[in-house]
């Protein structure tokens, strides 16, 4: 078995497959999402993974993007795969280098850890974003679908770094969405013991009939208007 967690020139062996995965959040914590595509030896893509994760930090973003390219492999019968990240958070993590403080991120840390040892050869590589092009995209997507938005209408918080999960099928191409499709929309917050009520506008979207605010607070005791855009 040649698992390790660190990077071997000399393993570039024809049925390594390399996936290259991102992850990120509009706001930290905000809507978040992954993208990851797999691609085999000679560089054809056999799938691409993109999943909006709900209301999270950008490196559980990254965590999950990981953990979902390691359930598809092993879903797929993978033997030796290289997983490329910009989330040099994430890849030191998992290579040792650096220790895991966030009590959020311990498990999945150690999930990811565990899978990667079911793999008989497992590599984790770190690039700059440049580098990571399409997963980006698709995490981009993602997001865009979480918040009801027109595909590639968003951008990633600038100070994200990035991650993956999903699903999909060797020889094929996939992106599945979390849940429901959410709308974009404004809150007007009024208050109530005001004589003559000031409005605020306050930007957030609607998931499985709950309002999710992008920024700002709502205090007690206020009338909501939610308007869709």
């Amino acid at each position: 078995m040649n698992n390790t967690l660190f990077p071997d020139p000399a393993a570039d062996s024809a049925d390594w497959l390399t996936a290259h995965c991102d992850g990120g959040s509009r706001g930290n914590p905000g809507p978040a999402g992954y993208g990851a595509v797999i691609e085999d030896a000679k560089g054809r893509v056999l799938a691409e993974l993109s999943e909006f994760v709900g209301i999270q930090t950008n490196n559980f973003a990254e965590y999950s993007g990981l953990l979902g390219v390691l359930r598809w492999a092993i879903e797929h019968g993978v033997k030796r795969l290289r997983v490329i990240s910009d989330s040099e958070l994430m890849v030191k993590q998992m290579q040792g280098k650096y220790k895991v403080k966030s009590p959020i991120l311990r498990p999945l840390f150690e999930e990811a850890r565990r899978l990667s040892r079911l793999i008989e050869g497992f590599e984790m590589r770190h690039t700059l974003r440049g580098g990571n092009k399409t997963a980006d995209r698709l995490a981009n997507e993602a997001m865009d679908r979480g918040m009801g938005k027109k595909q590639g209408t968003g951008n990633r918080d600038q100070g994200s770094e990035s991650g993956v999960s999903g699903a999909g099928g060797v020889g094929t191409t996939s992106a599945r969405p979390y849940g429901k499709l959410v709308a974009s929309s404004a809150t007007q917050v009024v208050p109530l013991t005001a004589d003559k009520p000031t409005r605020q506008i306050l930007e957030g979207y609607v998931k499985d009939g709950v309002v999710h605010l992008l920024g700002g607070e709502l205090p007690d005791g206020i009338f909501v208007k939610v308007i869709r855009e």
